[in-house]
């Protein structure tokens, strides 16, 4: 029984450390996403920009000259764009925290500033990689001694009856 469930520990843990070397990976389709999100949404305002310039009007006067219109096309159209801008800081903020952190500051920085909608698609299209980095071999060094640990003190309760049974 002892056997079994140190190499149940063992299974666990190299799994967990498979899974966690994955992290960086993930992080960094996740970051392409990110810089694709903030090109495209750039264009999108730079191209309303231009219009509202066109028009004689700041980009905000625009914004609330479309959400005072009386069209709801038009209204909606306002709200989008304001959307879209608050939306584009949002993601630039974000992608400039993964341009300045250190490896594994750049993971805890995807869990505090992460946009819900490019994760979802970056986990959508997610590829598994082999690790390589030093980043990969520290999350799974982690991952597996967690899981290890994890496993361990899952089944410690049983452990002791057990041994206290062949006592």
């Amino acid at each position: 029984m002892e056997l079994l469930l140190r190499r149940l520990a063992l299974a666990v843990g190299l799994a967990c450390g498979l899974l966690g070397a994955q992290a960086p990976e993930f992080a960094q389709q996740y970051r392409q996403r990110l810089a694709g999100a903030v090109d495209e949404l750039t264009r999108i305002v730079a191209t309303f920009d231009a219009e509202a310039a066109g028009e004689g009007l700041s980009p905000d006067g625009a914004i609330q000259r479309l959400e005072a219109n009386g069209d709801s096309l038009a209204q909606a159209r306002g709200r989008d764009m304001a959307e879209d801008k608050a939306r584009l800081n949002r993601l630039r903020d974000a992608l400039e925290a993964y341009a300045s952190g250190a490896p594994v500051r750049r993971l805890v920085g995807f869990f505090q500033s992460y946009d819900a909608q490019t994760a979802r698609r970056a986990f959508a299209d997610f590829q598994p990689a082999v690790p390589t980095s030093y980043e990969s071999a520290v999350l799974a060094a982690v991952a597996g001694l967690l899981g290890w640990m994890g496993t361990h003190l899952v089944v410690w309760p049983a452990r002791r009856r057990w041994r206290a049974r062949e006592s």
